[in-house]
């Protein structure tokens, strides 16, 4: 079967100098932490599915602001055998409401802070410096 590309999205979440983020319960990044998200279903466009990943992953409700940026998420086996391709576009969102719990394909939620991203080595590498660079904007603001 041929792999193609498939649209994804991660909830990029500040509130109060806190990043939001799950451990992945399924691949890729299982067991890691990073930023809640997945598929985009038919027809629903990136704001709407960050809004409703969020909130199926961690009971948060929120808006979807702007488009940050997108990464690609490849796997592949030993042999170098292409196993999955996503593009997972990050969409920042504000807080609306909602007390962040596990929920969906999350075995855990919790807000990080700039220590706790940088030195947490479950986190996984693109949500790390996703998460770093958004505190960094949002103290700014």
């Amino acid at each position: 079967m041929k792999v193609r590309p498939a649209p994804a999205v991660a909830a990029a979440v500040v509130d109060r100098g806190k990043v939001l983020m799950v451990r992945r319960r399924h691949p890729p990044n299982a067991d890691m932490l990073a930023l809640p998200g997945g598929r985009v279903e038919p027809g629903e466009t990136l704001f709407e599915a960050a809004v409703r990943e969020l909130r199926e992953e961690t009971g948060v409700d929120a808006e979807a602001q702007r488009v940050l940026t997108a990464i690609d998420q490849i796997q592949c086996d030993e042999a170098g055998r292409l196993l999955s391709h996503f593009v997972i576009v990050v969409v920042e969102c504000r807080w609306t409401g909602g007390r962040a719990m596990a929920g969906d394909d999350a075995s855990d939620a919790r807000w990080l802070d700039a220590v706790q991203l940088s030195e947490d080595a479950e986190l996984c590498a693109s949500a790390r410096q996703i998460a770093l660079e958004l505190l960094t904007v949002a103290e700014f603001r």
